[in-house]
């Protein structure tokens, strides 16, 4: 299956069943995902070769204001879009099958995790997924250990204090914080 019909099948909305052609296709691009994350998480890599390394595993060209701090994991990597002098801390977890895109100016810190699959809530059909994506808009901040769940956007200059599960879109401007995240102030520009 090429890629590009893989990406366009995960972007439409549409179901993966269980050991369909594209459930196959997930565990192909989880393998290849882990031979990169491997070689960035295992060794100390110069930014270059970091941002070289995140352009494979994403199969886009990375802007040179991009900085990651490793480890980091994904379990597809080529859903993955990122703007322009974006931060990513140590030990983020990717799962962005259904989209993850980032914004410029977005710093996403320690241990955060970005989810964008639901499985389906029939035990018999457990397999069988959904997708949807997540944005982060220009200039968010997400705090350590949070987590962003699928089908959120994150409006541009947002806070998401550390600690957070992000259930449900942030509006611009504003600092949400708790599980779920709730709205606590206005960010004062």
């Amino acid at each position: 299956m090429k890629l590009s019909y893989f990406l366009d099948y995960v972007n439409s909305g549409r179901p993966v069943e269980n050991n369909s052609d594209i459930h196959k296709m997930f565990h192909k691009l989880s393998r290849e995902a882990l031979k990169i994350t491997s070689k960035i998480n295992n060794k100390y890599n110069s930014p270059e070769k970091i941002r070289k390394l995140f352009s494979k595993l994403t199969g886009t060209n990375i802007d040179s204001t991009f900085t990651l701090f490793p480890p980091f994991y994904t379990d597809c990597g080529k859903n993955i879009k990122i703007g322009k002098n974006v931060f990513i801390n140590a030990c983020c977890k990717f799962q962005d099958q259904g989209g993850i895109i980032i914004g410029d100016g977005a710093l996403i810190g320690h241990n955060v995790t970005i989810a964008t699959i639901n499985h389906n809530f029939n035990p018999k059909d457990r397999g069988s997924m959904s997708l949807l994506p997540v944005t982060i808009m220009e200039n968010v901040w997400i705090g350590s250990d949070s987590t962003i769940l699928p089908g959120v956007t994150i409006g541009s200059g947002a806070i998401i204090g550390a600690g957070s599960v992000v259930t449900k879109d942030i509006p611009k401007n504003t600092i949400y914080a708790g599980n779920p995240a709730r709205f606590i102030k206005n960010v004062n520009q």
